[in-house]
């Protein structure tokens, strides 16, 4: 591919935003919205068929507020300050529980307690999104909130004698048995997933909140990731480990590689730590060339996990190539090599014939490698949300203005 010039930014700009306000938001905004019960929806099968008594899980609704409170932080639009306003309300009300501190893991369609277990990506989640909308709407007791939540994942879930974060606690954050995630997870004490979600959570927490021990565990995720998680032979996450740090697993996730590649470049960043960025900078593109070299379809659509035999799953979720965008994009930035600029353009043009869905908008959860849509699996449910392909165009947004600014200043 040529280098790429100002025509080539402004378009897959244009089209990022196309998508953004054209084909996504308007799912959100139009039929997840629960003006029966509050809040939002817990499910919605791809032909748009709601299921009113489903349980709302925390994950869902965190990545709501997070979203529209970062898309009002970007366009300054009151329907998304609304928006934002609404899941924040129905998180404070609803998912903190008034004994123990910290987020219920799921209440039902009413809003009650199902499960109480604090799961540490949870926490991360809610972290996140409250940092998000404190910083968007100058929201003080939101940011206390996050703060808040933050002391406690410290206090109950940081291994001191190994670095990183346990799994999981019951509701008064005693270290719960059971350490899974999901049960398509493994029952071990600390994960990449999890370390991975409080590793972006920290880092927007500092950008509204510049606390000594915050900075501390911001570095501590950031050498964990690079020392402890990463694999320095192939450039791959591994997955699952004991309290030790001993790998449990040998799956792959390309859609995590990616996604990490360019959270752990905007964590040291916003932690301005020179010599840590240019460590991790270099980690980073070398996380993205075994993602090109290896997970990148004939189609330019993202494979979903190998292990060192090879693929070993080959449908392609949407939020990898969602992820993919912006870990290829941000990879040219610091390279300034094209390839990685194509990379992008490729699986934003898979994204656009395959992933998008025409007929009902927002975006299959899935397609075969042949592409052909999973109807098993909803446009909104406790993992389906609009946070990765949201954040994906407004990242590709911000990329390229920057681009094209640094044009103009030459």
């Amino acid at each position: 591919m040529p280098v790429p010039g100002k025509k080539e930014f402004e378009l897959l700009r244009d089209r990022a935003e196309r998508e953004l306000l054209g084909n996504i938001l308007p799912f959100w905004t139009e039929r997840a919205v629960d003006r029966e019960h509050g809040g939002f929806f817990g499910k919605i099968a791809n032909n748009l068929t709601v299921s009113k008594d489903a349980d709302k899980g925390l994950i869902l609704n965190a990545r709501l507020l997070w979203t529209f409170a970062r898309l009002y932080r970007h366009y300054r639009q009151t329907h998304f300050a609304r928006l934002a306003h609404r899941a924040h309300a129905y998180l404070t009300n609803h998912f903190m529980d008034p004994e123990y501190g910290g987020a219920y893991w799921t209440v039902d369609w009413e809003g009650r307690p199902v499960d109480d277990k604090k799961k540490i990506y949870g926490q991360a989640f809610a972290v996140y999104a409250l940092a998000e909308y404190g910083l968007a709407c100058d929201d003080s007791g939101s940011v206390k909130q996050a703060r808040t939540i933050f002391s406690l994942i410290e206090e109950h879930a940081h291994d001191r004698a190994h670095k990183g974060y346990f799994e999981a606690g019951n509701r008064d954050w005693t270290l719960a048995e059971d350490q899974r995630l999901s049960d398509a997870d493994m029952d071990e004490k600390k994960s990449m997933n999890t370390h991975l979600h409080l590793l972006e959570a920290y880092a927007g927490l500092l950008r509204i909140w510049d606390d000594p021990l915050l900075r501390n565990r911001l570095a501590e995720l950031i050498n964990v990731l690079l020392d402890c998680v990463l694999d320095p032979r192939t450039h791959h996450f591994r997955l699952f480990f004991n309290e030790q740090w001993n790998s449990r697993s040998a799956r792959i996730s390309f859609g995590h590689d990616i996604e990490g590649s360019w959270l752990l470049c905007e964590a040291a960043e916003v932690l301005g730590d020179p010599r840590l960025s240019k460590q991790v900078k270099s980690c980073a593109v070398s996380m993205v060339q075994a993602v090109l070299r290896e997970a990148v379809d004939t189609d330019g659509g993202i494979l979903y996990e190998a292990d060192p035999s090879g693929i070993v799953n080959d449908d392609k979720e949407w939020w990898p190539q969602a992820e993919a965008v912006v870990g290829f994009l941000n990879a040219y930035v610091l390279t300034q090599d094209a390839v990685y600029f194509e990379a992008a353009v490729r699986t934003w043009d898979f994204i656009e014939t395959t992933i998008v869905d025409r007929q009902h908008g927002e975006w299959f959860w899935k397609v075969s490698r042949e592409g052909v849509p999973s109807q098993e699996k909803f446009k909104m449910d406790a993992w389906k949300c609009p946070y990765h392909n949201s954040r994906c165009c407004l990242e590709v947004i911000e990329r390229t203005d920057r681009l094209l600014h640094s044009m103009q200043t030459v």
